[in-house]
């Protein structure tokens, strides 16, 4: 019996080391399937299953959370943290701006409870969320109105190289290397599209979709409409690069005139919170006996209420569609 345990404790080790051989030839060739396929290998340790290769950010820049990255890739709001991040022209992943808000969250969140009182945490944590999701949207703002400040230029290459003879799939490719972004950009991945087979209306509605605006509205309706029945799409283009410029002539000057309303917006509630730190200064725990009452409380809430219903007023007042 001692000979046959002994035996068999061999056995098992040469099966184990075994195992392991195959098991680290088997990752090392996954590994250079995935160096072929996709560019560097992933660092020692890192758990990179076949089926899933590496992701990348718009501007082919490897995540810094790869694991994670993978995770919220499968998820419906890590692809639509996805298309907001390349709207808005981020070369970062969903997990990176995860990471980044979290962390941010809980500093606000620490800063508040140091500076007023625990009561305010939450409230600053809250405020917290809302500037990262509006952070996403002013930058997919602002590279919207760049966008649309290229249209006339963009309308004007398009009709040059129509004129020239060119076709318009040709002319989409031409303007894309002559303009800068983000109108280079995207129109590199409409000629992309249009390359490997794609059709152009659907390339042209996809490009609308990522940068919604009426400008661009009717410089894709012209496009489509001319790849379909023909026309005279060179005087169509001509005519609307005039109305496009003069439309961005009258959006800068209501721009100009809204930015004091657009001031007092932020103005307000920041002079709300100074107050609140002044008064904490003066009086030292002065937050902490108002919010460790009932009614203190309330009344806190009552006030953050009527500073936001202010913000949200004026902000409303200050905005014009064009």
């Amino acid at each position: 019996m001692p000979q046959l345990a002994l035996g068999l404790t061999l056995l098992a080790l040469v099966v184990a080391v075994a195992g392991i051989q195959v098991w680290a030839a088997g990752r090392a060739r996954r590994r250079a399937l995935v160096r072929r396929l996709s560019g560097p290998a992933p660092e020692p340790g890192d758990a990179v299953p076949l089926s899933v290769l590496p992701a990348r950010t718009p501007h082919g820049r490897r995540p810094r959370f790869p694991a994670l990255d993978r995770r919220l890739h499968e998820t419906r709001l890590g692809r639509a943290l996805r298309l907001r991040l390349a709207a808005g022209g981020l070369d970062i992943g969903p997990a990176e701006y995860v990471v980044y808000a979290l962390t941010g969250v809980i500093a606000l969140w620490l800063i508040g409870g140091a500076l007023l009182s625990p009561f305010f945490g939450p409230i600053f944590a809250l405020i917290g969320l809302w500037a990262a999701n509006t952070f996403l949207e002013w930058q997919r703002t602002r590279r919207n109105e760049r966008f649309i400040a290229q249209l006339p230029e963009l309308s004007r290459l398009i009709a040059n190289g129509t004129a020239a003879g060119l076709a318009l799939r040709t002319a989409l490719s031409m303007a894309a290397e002559e303009m800068e972004d983000p109108a280079g950009a995207e129109l590199a991945v409409v000629a992309n599209q249009l390359a490997v087979g794609r059709p152009l209306e659907e390339a042209l509605g996809e490009l609308g979709e990522r940068l919604p605006s009426r400008e661009l509205n009717v410089l894709v309706t012209t496009l489509t409409l001319a790849n379909r029945a023909g026309g005279a799409i060179v005087d169509s283009l001509r005519n609307l690069t005039q109305t496009l410029e003069e439309r961005k002539e009258t959006r800068r000057e209501v721009r100009t005139m809204l930015a004091e309303v657009n001031a007092t917006a932020v103005t307000v509630p920041t002079i709300g919170l100074g107050a609140l730190l002044l008064i904490n200064t003066m009086a030292d725990g002065a937050m902490d006996r108002i919010t460790g009452s009932g009614i203190g409380r309330i009344l806190l809430l009552l006030a953050l209420g009527l500073y936001l219903l202010g913000f949200v007023v004026i902000r409303r007042l200050g905005r014009i569609d064009i």
